[in-house]
């Protein structure tokens, strides 16, 4: 395997991008890139690779090997029935016993989406912000799930509280500072070596050069080595600690966990499509069902049409499609007698305990609550989306 280190100045559409012949409309950006000869048959024209599918009969699901985002992806799964199995934990293939067929590749995220694009991989679990950097705008990488409700953050442009950039709140403020020349660009660190130079570019930030940094990149402001930073923020805490601040219109791109495909898997390779519906729909009926209670209650009443009149009228106690009702029997005199009514209602968390005053008001007693677990539908609006991305 052979090993080529490459230092050079690049315009900001790296790395698809012709060189500017006025200076003052590119920015210089400066990277230092590692590649590595691969194996694989691969074509790369225009920027795009052309690989044939291989002849492999497995579908494979690839996942983060570490992290937070690797723990909370082997949550979700098991939440949703689909426990990984992993015999060896030094080994890097697993399995998911309940979807025959299916080999759980552990990688790190950025190599997930890059055998995504090559071939290797047939469907992932990643962060939208690794999709968008290292997948550059393939169009052969699908979004199948975009809210996988974990891994939340935001790539952020920071700057510092102190010194030129006091007073500076805002981009275009940013954007119009004297200071930024052909000589003399505003520095900025960052991993992200193609969301970053784009964003510059498409917001008129000029004069900027890049530089390539990993680990604790809050620092780099305060060494002398860059103005500002381009990463991860979640809470923020940390900019805060190392006196930086984010600035309005310097948010890149709001992320989380996503479940992605290979478009010419989901047409080429047999299965991939059918496993892809399993899991949309285990993922959908779980994630609707998070912080939903099912709440049952008696209520005295004439009928079940008067019983729900009276539900209807309060607004919180609709559920899903509306409430059901259902006569719950007694024995009375020797004869079955439906006095009382049951009320099986769909309600949320945060409305959890005014949906019982509510129940309460209207004559509701003997209230049950109990979690639920998955909601499924008729049909998933996303497997309809995916099905009309791809023109089946």
């Amino acid at each position: 395997m052979s090993v080529i280190r490459t230092t050079f100045l690049h315009s900001p559409s790296f790395p698809h991008s012709s060189a500017s012949s006025s200076p003052t409309n590119s920015i210089s950006v400066k990277f230092t890139v590692s590649c590595c000869s691969v194996a694989s048959p691969i074509t790369v024209v225009n920027g795009n690779v052309d690989k044939k599918p291989s002849e492999r009969n497995q579908v494979r699901l690839g996942l983060p090997s570490k992290g937070r985002m690797a723990t909370d992806t082997l949550d979700l799964l098991k939440d949703c029935q689909l426990s990984v199995r992993q015999v060896n934990p030094r080994q890097y293939v697993a399995e998911i016993p309940q979807i025959s067929n299916l080999e759980v590749w552990f990688q790190r995220p950025k190599d997930v989406v890059r055998k995504l694009v090559t071939g290797d991989l047939d469907l992932g679990i990643v962060g939208l912000d690794i999709i968008m950097e290292y997948g550059q705008g393939n169009e052969d990488l699908i979004i199948v799930h975009d809210a996988l409700d974990y891994g939340d953050c935001r790539l952020s442009l920071a700057i510092p509280k102190y010194g030129i950039f006091e007073n500076i709140n805002s981009l275009k403020e940013l954007a119009q500072m004297p200071q930024w020349t052909p000589e003399r660009p505003l520095r900025v660190a960052t991993g992200f070596t193609y969301l970053g130079p784009k964003f510059m570019k498409e917001n008129g930030m000029n004069h900027v050069a890049f530089s390539t940094a990993d680990g604790a990149l809050e620092a780099a402001p305060a060494m002398g080595i860059a103005d500002a930073i381009v990463d991860l923020v979640s809470s923020g805490t940390t900019l805060k600690e190392n006196n930086l601040k984010e600035i309005d219109g310097g948010v890149i791109l709001e992320s989380q966990a996503v479940l992605v495909a290979s478009r010419r898997s989901l047409i080429q390779r047999k299965g991939v499509l059918d496993i892809t519906h399993e899991m949309l729909e285990r993922l959908e009926a779980h994630l609707k069902a998070m912080g939903q209670f099912t709440v049952t209650a008696n209520m005295r009443g004439s009928s079940a049409e008067e019983v729900a009149e009276r539900v209807l009228s309060q607004p919180s106690l609709a559920g899903l499609q509306g409430p059901t009702v259902s006569p719950v029997f007694c024995k009375r005199d020797g004869k079955a007698s439906a006095d009382y009514f049951a009320i099986v209602i769909c309600v949320p968390k945060k409305a959890l305990y005014k949906s019982v005053q509510q129940l309460r008001m209207i004559g509701g007693s003997g209230v049950l609550i109990s979690p639920l677990t998955y909601i499924f539908d008729e049909e998933t609006p996303r497997w309809r989306q995916l099905l009309a991305n791809l023109g089946l």
